[in-house]
């Protein structure tokens, strides 16, 4: 719940604490230790009453719908039974990927070649000294092709 908090912020909060409750702050951090306990010791009431009705050994893990099935009413023959065709069928899956994941690889591969820019040539200047652009287009239509 408080994985997040550092030291600075678990201060300001006892701060905080101490300036909203003032002296009254010892008994309500003993009131909510109280209702803590009290609420553990109904849930180990409720789980060990739920064993007595059972007749088997529960923990609070076990009350999960898939644990208690798999605990409860399997057997270790039928739990594998079931993986059994999924197993193989993840097999299939992470084979098909591996198999896609190369075949991605050798295109990259084959696609990471870098064309040369076509660099501009100068046109043959005219006899007026300045290029026309009829001339340039000429030059680099040539380059595309």
């Amino acid at each position: 719940m408080f994985d997040n908090l550092n030291w600075w912020e678990i201060g300001a909060l006892l701060l905080l604490a101490l300036l909203i409750f003032g002296d009254r702050l010892p008994t309500v951090i003993a009131d909510g230790l109280r209702m803590l306990r009290n609420l553990r010791a109904m849930a180990r009431n409720a789980t060990s009453d739920l064993s007595r009705e059972l007749g088997a050994e529960i923990t609070l893990e076990d009350l999960h719908p898939k644990t208690f099935i798999r605990k409860h009413l399997l057997s270790e023959e039928d739990e594998e039974a079931l993986r059994r065709p999924l197993r193989s069928l993840v097999e299939e899956v992470r084979s098909d990927l591996t198999g896609v994941h190369d075949e991605l690889k050798s295109v990259a591969a084959a696609a990471d070649f870098r064309t040369p820019t076509p660099t501009p040539v100068e046109p043959p200047a005219t006899s007026s000294g300045q290029d026309t652009a009829g001339t340039r287009a000429r030059i680099y239509d040539s380059d595309a092709t």
